[in-house]
């Protein structure tokens, strides 16, 4: 049984760095969390449930660890303070351009949305198992890849924001004043 939970957490390190650095966005801090999450999984290995989603179990430990550390730094970085090659563009290479253009997207998505974009483009992970990782319904995970995907699209093509057909349809209906309520 122990080297069982070994195992799977031994598989499942690719997948939780992947999830880091898109919570993150810095190797050396993706690292360090994945490393941080593993060393309390260790620790709390009689509370899993063999026979449960392991996978699930662990992503969410990486998040809620993500969240503490958040909470503990609450530091911010003047503009000032940052390297002047941290605004410089490299290389001429169009695929160079449009990676960059679609990192700088990424990076402005929610956190919420990009971390269920992640877990699901790049990892594999199905939407029940995005929910039980980042604790929300099946339709809440689904619906923020669906408008992480809607956004990335409609940055890359040049507009501000999405179209919004759901607020079109949602104005058409008629609904009694205390069941109206936001499309976000």
């Amino acid at each position: 049984m122990k080297n069982d939970f070994h195992d799977q957490m031994i598989a499942l390190l690719p997948k939780l760095r992947v999830q880091a650095l898109a919570l993150t966005r810095n190797r050396a801090a993706a690292e360090d969390l994945v490393q941080d999450a593993v060393a309390n999984a260790l620790a709390a290995q009689n509370s899993f449930t063999p026979g449960t989603n392991f996978a699930a179990w662990m992503h969410r430990i990486l998040r809620n660890r993500f969240i503490s550390t958040l909470r503990k730094q609450r530091e911010t970085t003047d503009i000032e303070d940052l390297p002047m090659s941290a605004f410089a563009v490299s290389g001429a290479h169009e695929d160079r351009m449009v990676l960059k253009e679609l990192g700088a997207a990424v990076n402005r998505l929610p956190s919420d949305q990009r971390e269920a974009l992640f877990m699901v483009v790049l990892q594999g992970l199905s939407y029940e198992e995005v929910a039980a990782a980042t604790g929300c319904a099946v339709g809440t995970a689904k619906s923020r890849v669906f408008r992480a995907r809607r956004q990335l699209q409609a940055w890359l093509m040049g507009e501000d924001a999405p179209e919004r057909v759901a607020t079109t349809e949602h104005a058409t209906r008629r609904l009694p004043l205390g069941e109206r309520h936001a499309e976000f």
